[in-house]
């Protein structure tokens, strides 16, 4: 029985950490790609990011990785009639299948912390470094197109020389108790001091258009927060973002916000209506005061989901091991590529839907958090009775295999169609 578990255990760690390494090299590679061309750096600061960029990479692959070793294995275990011989010697299948299942629970918690470090780490780390790369990248932004904008900021110039910004219009959009500005100019210069969150802009010959008009042949400096500038602050950090230890804090902060409101709310309320300012009080007023409520609810809801979502998507490794070696097994392919479309099929058909629907659901409160595991589930139970059907019986009943294919047809995937009737006849 150990060699038999050496032997599973051991070819599959090897197809895993080999695919492991090509897939999150080329995911790794397509991030930093996207990276480079949605906020123009250089390749200075993406070698910065690569640290960061590595654990968001592994997050994607790990899953896939595993359900592509697994139907590599079990496939071509099958298409030697491996598991026909481990039956004729009188013992289960399940003595192949069980360390799988014991890996796959292992690799779950890894893609968990996983998960958790990409999201909070790697994503601060690489807003961190474009931060300390906001200066040249605005730059060549100014010299390639004559315009950037990032955030609730808009910079337009004429032209670029050296340092020197040809006639810029700075447009600041209102947000908050901060009104909009507009700053036009001879010519300016930008400094970013990430160390003080400062960006700073130095007109000459300026003209500034806002809750004041100014005009002056003088210099005037403009100094903005980074956060200003990139549109991301404290305040609206995406719940996405924090770690799984920051997420009960922020729930408890959350709910005081909310509880706060609701006496603010209270108070106007009875304030109104003591002293009969009841336009303070119409729709229009209102719908304020209920916007703002509904944004800190909702932020709320998806913090109560961000850890449910972070644990369903670790342990899809397991439920997506759970479908692979039952139908690898079925299909009895040796070509691992055709086992890990097969397989992979189902899962994007059921799981992923499933998945974004439950996740959305969650986090506008419809649906409790822990509906994200509902995807998870469903691919459990099909697994364990797909388990129960092809590695103990060593068959699926015939009316599903006929609704699959005519399923199949359907949806226009007539070439998985095709490579199920020919396992079926080479099964004979």
């Amino acid at each position: 029985m150990q060699i038999l578990v050496r032997h599973v255990l051991s070819d599959l760690l090897k197809v895993f950490l080999i695919v492991l390494t090509g897939l999150t090299a080329l995911i790794f590679v397509a991030l930093a790609g996207k990276e480079a061309v949605d906020k123009g750096i250089g390749l200075g600061p993406l070698l910065k990011m690569t640290p960061y960029l590595l654990p968001l990479a592994l997050q994607f692959a790990v899953p896939g990785t595993m359900l592509l070793a697994t139907t590599y294995v079990y496939g071509r275990m099958s298409s030697d009639n491996e598991i026909v011989a481990i039956k004729s010697l009188g013992i289960s299948p399940m003595v192949l299948i069980w360390p799988t299942l014991v890996l796959a629970t292992l690799v779950s918690f890894v893609a968990l912390a996983m998960n958790d470090l990409a999201v909070s780490w790697g994503t601060r780390g690489l807003q961190r470094v474009f931060l300390e790369s906001l200066e040249e990248v605005a730059y060549n932004h100014l010299r390639l197109q004559n315009t950037y904008s990032s955030g609730q900021v808009s910079v337009l110039v004429r032209g670029v020389e050296g340092r020197k910004l040809l006639q810029p219009t700075l447009v600041v959009q209102a947000s908050g108790n901060h009104p909009a500005l507009t700053v036009s100019a001879e010519e300016a210069e930008m400094h970013s001091y990430p160390e003080r969150d400062e960006l700073v802009f130095r007109f000459r010959n300026f003209e500034v258009s806002g809750p004041v008009n100014i005009t002056n042949p003088d210099t005037y400096e403009h100094v903005m927060s980074l956060d200003e500038w990139t549109g991301v602050s404290p305040e609206n950090r995406s719940p996405s973002t924090y770690a799984l230890g920051e997420i009960g804090p922020a729930i408890a902060e959350q709910t005081t916000r909310l509880a706060q409101m609701e006496q603010a709310m209270t108070a106007t309320t009875a304030f109104a209506l003591m002293t009969g300012d009841f336009d303070s009080l119409s729709n229009a007023a209102w719908k304020v005061h209920e916007h703002q409520f509904a944004n800190q609810e909702n932020r709320l809801h998806r913090l109560y989901t961000e850890p449910w979502r972070r644990w369903a998507n670790g342990f899809s490794c397991l439920c997506f091991v759970m479908i692979g070696v039952p139908v690898a097994i079925y299909l009895r392919f040796s070509d691992f590529l055709a086992s890990f479309f097969a397989c992979f099929l189902p899962i994007l058909i059921v799981y992923y839907p499933l998945l974004a629907v439950s996740v959305d659901q969650a986090k506008d409160g419809v649906l409790p958090p822990q509906a994200v595991w509902i995807g998870n589930i469903v691919l459990a139970i099909c697994g364990g009775w797909l388990m129960r059907h092809v590695v103990l019986r060593g068959s699926l009943p015939r009316r599903l295999i006929l609704a699959w294919h005519v399923f199949l047809w359907i949806c226009g995937y007539r070439f998985v169609s095709l490579l199920f009737l020919r396992s079926k006849f080479a099964a004979g």
